[in-house]
């Protein structure tokens, strides 16, 4: 290109995208003395080896435990995200007041697995602890999503409308059925996320998959849980070829008969949670005037550690998922290699992203001991693989001249200049979902928020547990809005519901 024809805003833009990335790298790097990375099993290579030999020789178990925990994985899901997306799209007709923007992101700041925590508290081991710690985030994930839908849609046929016209004719003959191709597609994708969780909710006792992989790995039956691995994962992988639009009630009422989201309730048990256990102890004992030194140790020994913890692995698991993003996404686009090559990259990965990040840590904690490692790989493969798919899916609509290089220069100078920001893009809205992962692999035994607020939970200091969600909660919605403003400034607003 003339040097002299360049655009110099695009120029700008060009040099502040590399110095993001620069500054991004640089944070991480400082955050390099902090990390744990030490490899604290005896013999990782064997427990691979065996684990390897368990997923080559799955050992078959008893049908009707599988055939349950699997029908259990898709009713909690179903369930979930269809009371999600009922509850999200109330509040996304609402969501230009700014109230509901804040209750929305307060919501879905809380990761499924503590709301199942709370939830398990005041119904016990039961369908609707699993339900609702589904939909309760989901529903703030939703309101976000659903409301910036309605927000896109062309103002022109709602301007057309009779004067006096209610909100209500206009949300129903001009938004909705302009949002609503969006919103259907969304609501399925959000369906398979909602598999991963309801998977994942198994580890804390629920009984899904997750809970009979959990117990069969930990105990290392690696050939057992093979085929609950095996299950999830083409569950999940699949979800587009069964879950269709018109099976959707289908499903969604064949999950209410096989999991009714009943229980019994103790009023009483609940009203002891609610207005006694989670008051702080200075207050329940009367004692107000300690209330500011219980904050103050409750931060020093808990909070600022676990906040530390949770950024710096967050930040080095940002390093590792973009670097993974930029190696694969030539994987699976059809400007590199051939159909054999690209077909094998979209099964990778198709594997890795199907994959909870929890799961994933989990295993590599069994490899590799309790550190950082495990979650910074599991957190780096998993949303590195879905940041290489959608911008290995964009560069396929890139035009290249018939004279285009080939091979590593066609990457680097005809390919990855045209995607970049689109790549940084995809990374930063990622980034979002790695601060509230992080915190939550802290329940595998890494000192990030999550383990302080498992170890709570696991001791019954319910006000503790309480103080430190509302801060991991905070973290998420800054690092959130921080995201947010830094695409703006960037000008890297896409079409990222899908992400």
């Amino acid at each position: 290109m003339n040097p002299s024809r360049t655009n110099p805003a695009q120029t700008n833009s060009a040099r502040a995208m590399v110095r993001t990335s620069g500054l991004l790298l640089v944070l991480a790097l400082l955050c390099l003395p902090w990390a744990d990375f030490s490899v604290q099993t005896q013999s990782p290579g064997r427990e691979l080896t065996k684990l390897m030999q368990g997923l080559f020789m799955p050992v078959w178990p008893e049908t009707g435990t599988l055939l349950s925990a699997l029908l259990n994985t898709l009713a909690f899901a179903f369930e979930g995200v269809a009371l999600g997306a009922i509850w999200g799209f109330v509040l996304a007709l609402l969501y230009r007041w700014q109230a509901v923007r804040l209750f929305a992101a307060s919501i879905r700041a809380v990761h499924e697995l503590f709301w199942a925590l709370i939830f398990i508290q005041l119904f016990g081991l039961s369908t609707p602890a699993g339900v609702l710690a589904i939909a309760v985030p989901y529903a703030g994930i939703f309101a976000k999503v659903y409301g910036e839908l309605f927000e896109e849609v062309d103002p022109a046929p709602g301007q057309a409308l009779p004067a006096g016209t209610s909100r209500l004719s206009a949300l129903l003959f001009t938004t909705l059925p302009q949002a609503w191709p969006h919103l259907a597609a969304y609501t399925r994708y959000r369906l398979e996320c909602g598999l991963r969780s309801s998977a994942v909710l198994g580890f804390i006792g629920l009984p899904t998959l997750g809970y009979h992989l959990e117990s069969l790995l930990r105990q290392g039956f690696y050939a057992e849980g093979a085929v609950y691995f095996y299950a999830l994962l083409v569950l999940i992988a699949t979800l587009p070829w069964w879950c269709h639009r018109r099976a959707l009630p289908v499903f969604l009422i064949g999950s209410v008969l096989w999991l009714p989201p009943l229980t019994s309730l103790n009023p009483a048990l609940m009203a002891r949670f609610l207005t006694h256990d989670i008051v702080p102890a200075p207050l329940r004992a009367g004692d107000p005037s300690s209330l500011l030194p219980w904050l103050s140790q409750l931060w020093f020994d808990q909070i600022a550690p676990g906040l530390g913890n949770t950024l710096v692995l967050a930040m080095l698991a940002l390093v590792v998922m973009a670097l993974i993003g930029l190696l694969s996404f030539p994987m699976v686009s059809r400007l590199f290699g051939h159909r054999a090559s690209r077909g094998a990259g979209h099964l990778l990965l198709v594997v890795l992203r199907s994959l909870p990040e929890y799961l994933l840590a989990f295993m590599a904690l069994i490899l590799l001991g309790p550190s950082m490692l495990p979650a910074v790989l599991a957190l780096g493969l998993h949303n590195g693989a879905i940041v290489g798919h959608l911008v290995g899916q964009y560069s396929n609509a890139l035009q290249l001249r018939d004279d285009a290089s080939r091979g590593l220069n066609r990457y680097f100078f005809e390919v990855l200049p045209r995607q970049y920001r689109l790549f940084l893009a995809f990374t930063l809205y990622r980034f979002e979902t790695v601060i509230r992962e992080t915190a939550i692999l802290g329940m595998l035994g890494i000192p990030t928020l999550g383990f302080f607020i498992d170890s709570a939970f696991s001791e019954f200091r319910f006000d503790r547990a309480l103080v430190l969600l509302i801060a991991t909660a905070l973290l998420n919605i800054a690092v959130d809005a921080a995201a947010r403003r830094l695409r703006q400034r960037l000008h890297l607003n896409q079409p990222l519901h899908y992400c």
